[in-house]
């Protein structure tokens, strides 16, 4: 890290945000230095004209003035100062605008400790080596083509000039642009090095790599080809089909260096047309957009079977629905993207929300927020497969991984057998050769309620199952949980769960 600090000024309207960032940064052990707060646009500004700090992390939607104009007037006066951008929008038009002002870091809230300083390491080096560069250089290639990217440069005729004798590109040719999405897994130098290795092999071509590395997406800009039908078509054999490494890949051309920039933003929203396909393809612009897709049907089926098996805790089923699910939207047909997605959404909510209904612990400490944003971002199938996982393994953690106590355990193993004849307190006292008085203790000790609401809630629970994953009556319902008048079972049914057994089965199913 730096000898000295790099001096940092935070822009959040969010009061907790803001001293969240600051505790961050923190535990940096001193490589950064949070030199003053804003809480708007407005103050923010001011803040960067007085104090010219290093490093700016700020929100975009504020009030008074938000993040982008506070940049753009920033940019106005002459200061340079790096950016990293927070929002909670995932859109990609916020960071093209953002890029257009020089910002390369971008995250999406909640930020997570390690996402935030590797934002702060890459802009440390991008510090770094401005630094160490001379001002009056006008850049290699891929900082040229870095900066048309990002739409803080229109070449002119010097830069044309310079490429041209330089390195024989020519700035008025047609140029084509790839992004290849690479996700968590791989990191984006070992995506430049496949691609690098790959293209190198394709005789009469030049391939640049931007240093613009955009939500795991690394860019290639390829100039001095011949024939483009065949350049695609080796680039889907070599890239895709030889490959190891799952990546959402996409290709455009465009008429000059100049239109890079609106070539990015054409081509980004189309990526995760990745997760509509069987196989891995070349997603060229403009021809996806003309690709048909079929109408989208939401599994319903699916989704109560599944609600059933979460009910009766049946793993194996639970599974198996779950791979199901997945292999409906692999019937051969294409479907939309953001189709598939909500499916998605709309299919691990349930699944939350019934688990949640019947007692499963775990899946109440699913971060559903950030479990939404890494579904509506993904591009890539084995991302969604993978969101999916870590709701089914939720479902597989019982409740009673908390509980170490062995009297208890057994107690609650005697409940759930016999729960059905109306176990009571004595009889388990007498089966374990304790007084009622101790167990009743140490078993609100260590589960937090008393036996006869763990009794009556279990009972409850298990109706739950029974009233979405079976056709039963209410009277046959309330007598196999144990309760033998069915208006006693309904009374108590809504106590606990605000509805009549009828609604909740309605409402559920």
């Amino acid at each position: 890290m730096k000898d000295t600090a790099l001096r940092v000024l935070i822009v959040e309207d969010e009061i907790r945000i803001r001293e969240g960032l600051g505790k961050l940064l923190s535990r940096s052990g001193g490589a950064y230095e949070v030199v003053r707060e804003a809480g708007n646009g407005r103050e923010g500004l001011q803040a960067i004209l007085e104090l010219n700090p290093d490093i700016v992390i700020t929100d975009i939607r504020m009030p008074d003035m938000d993040g982008l104009e506070m940049l753009e007037k920033m940019v106005k006066a002459g200061i340079r100062t790096k950016a990293i951008v927070l929002s909670a929008y995932s859109e990609f038009e916020y960071a093209r605008s953002a890029m257009k002002l020089g910002v390369t870091e971008y995250l999406l809230k909640p930020i997570a400790y390690n996402e935030l300083m590797q934002s702060l390491e890459n802009v440390s080096f991008q510090i770094e080596k401005e630094r160490r560069e001379k001002p009056e250089q006008i850049g290699t290639p891929e900082q040229i083509f870095f900066s048309v990217l990002s739409g803080k440069l229109t070449v002119d005729e010097q830069t044309e000039s310079y490429l041209k004798e330089r390195y024989h590109i020519d700035c008025h040719e047609r140029m084509s642009l790839l992004c290849a999405y690479h996700g968590e897994k791989v990191s984006p130098e070992e995506a430049k090095r496949y691609l690098h290795h790959v293209f190198s092999s394709y005789q009469g071509t030049d391939c640049f790599f931007p240093d613009l590395v955009y939500r795991n997406t690394v860019t290639a800009v390829l100039t001095g080809y011949k024939d483009l039908k065949d350049l695609e078509r080796w680039a889907q054999q070599q890239i895709l089909q030889r490959s190891a490494q799952d990546m959402a890949v996409g290709w455009i051309e465009v008429d000059d260096l100049n239109s890079l920039g609106e070539g990015l933003s054409l081509l980004y929203p189309y990526l995760d047309w990745n997760i509509s396909m069987d196989q891995k393809i070349l997603i060229c612009y403009p021809q996806i957009r003309n690709v048909q897709t079929a109408s989208c049907n939401y599994p319903i089926d699916l989704e109560t079977q599944m609600k059933a098996a979460v009910c009766a805790d049946d793993q194996t089923k639970e599974r198996e629905l779950m791979n199901a699910f997945h292999a409906s939207f692999r019937d051969g047909r294409i479907y939309a993207p953001k189709e598939i997605k909500e499916s998605y959404v709309r299919f691990l909510w349930n699944i939350i929300a019934i688990a949640k209904e019947v007692g499963k612990v775990q899946v109440g400490r699913i971060n559903q927020q950030e479990l939404l944003n890494r579904i509506m971002n993904a591009k890539l199938r084995n991302e969604l497969t993978d969101a999916a996982a870590l709701v089914l393994e939720s479902l597989m953690i019982t409740q009673d991984a908390d509980t170490t106590h062995l009297t208890v355990k057994r107690m609650k193993s005697m409940i759930h057998e016999f729960y059905q004849t109306g176990i009571m307190l004595d009889e388990i006292s007498r089966k374990l050769d304790m007084t009622p008085e101790y167990l009743g203790t140490l078993f609100h000790r260590e589960t937090g309620t008393t036996f006869s609401n763990y009794v009556k809630n279990y009972r409850i629970s298990k109706a739950k199952e029974l009233l979405v994953g079976t056709n039963l009556k209410l009277y046959e319902v309330a007598e196999k949980v144990g309760y033998s008048d069915p208006k006693y079972f309904s009374r108590i049914f809504k106590e606990i769960t605000g509805q009549l057994p009828t609604e909740y089965r309605r409402s559920v199913k």
